[in-house]
């Protein structure tokens, strides 16, 4: 049975200030075949965002000269909640527009400080003109159209989750929002600091990459739809699986372990392409929602 990808690269993002390693910091998991053809695994744990981006080129790179066919998953959103980038004014594919927003007015440096605040402030000016959809900031960060915490209408005209989410809350999981920009677990800023990351990335890696559900549709993939490919990038949330830490791993590595090594054996069984797909129940007016600017998380 032939498999769709010869790598599966789970990426932990992190929007950690200053250089870190260990537990909420940048991870990035690797699960392929070795010489003799049996499942391998390796774990990365760059001290700066600046060092994850680059050895995702170099993995990746080194796959395309293989000529393999990678799995790519970020756990961030790669997209936010319908309506968001007509509320900037974006003209376009949404999802592709707001790429190329966050990609040029993010600044990540190499030790790790940013501008994730301001950009927050910049967005919610342009959509509101008030502190909202974004929310939370350090006091030192509290500018005139970003609040240190919640308000009290803070998603007046905007949903809170995505669609997505939604599902995953019905799920029993319990996402934060992409609005949110601080406080424990908040994935807001990291959403942010990553997608401009990846729009990067994928300006470099050109027409074999397909960012799914966007660039692939949200339906099953099979290996002739893979096959012009080197990369495919999807949205995952690692905690969805069962954890089971082996000696020494902190919770981080475990979860990009755990997924990796999950879609190497899905992908041995020939049962990985049909996770790329929509729900059943799933409507058109949902499926055009998620493929032009939400996205989803894969496996949800």
């Amino acid at each position: 049975m032939a498999r769709l990808f010869d790598a599966y690269i789970i990426v932990d993002w992190s929007a950690a200030e200053g250089k870190k390693t260990g537990e909420q910091s940048v991870w990035i998991g690797v699960a392929k075949r070795d010489a003799r053809f049996r499942p391998a695994f390796e774990s990365h744990n760059p001290a700066t965002r600046s060092e994850g981006e680059a050895l995702i080129r170099k993995l990746v790179s080194e796959a395309m000269r293989r000529g393999e066919r990678v799995f790519i998953g970020f756990d961030f959103a790669l997209g936010y909640p319908a309506g968001t980038a007509a509320r900037l004014k974006l003209d376009g594919q949404p999802w592709a527009e707001m790429w190329k927003f966050l990609g040029a007015e993010v600044k990540d440096k190499p030790d790790n400080t940013n501008n994730r605040f301001a950009v927050a402030n910049k967005m919610n000016r342009l959509m509101t003109d008030g502190p909202r959809p974004f929310w939370g900031a350090p006091a030192k960060q509290v500018q005139t159209w970003l609040s240190a915490t919640k308000p009290e209408d803070a998603y007046a005209g905007t949903a809170e989750f995505r669609a997505t989410e939604e599902a995953a809350i019905k799920g029993k999981q319990r996402p934060k929002s992409v609005w949110q920009m601080h406080g424990a677990g908040v994935v807001g800023g990291q959403t942010m600091l990553g997608i401009a990351m990846l729009s990067r990335l994928v300006d470099e890696w050109g027409p074999t990459v397909a960012v799914w559900p966007f660039g692939t549709g949200w339906r099953a993939l099979a290996a002739d739809d893979i096959a012009p490919l080197s990369v495919v990038v999807a949205e995952v949330w690692p905690s969805l699986m069962p954890q089971k830490p082996e000696p020494g791993e902190v919770k981080d590595e475990t979860q990009v372990r755990t997924l990796a090594q999950h879609l190497l054996r899905l992908d041995e069984k020939g049962e990985l392409g049909a996770q790329f797909a929509a729900p059943a129940k799933a409507s058109a007016k949902l499926k055009a929602q998620v493929e032009s600017e939400e996205g989803w998380i894969f496996g949800v």
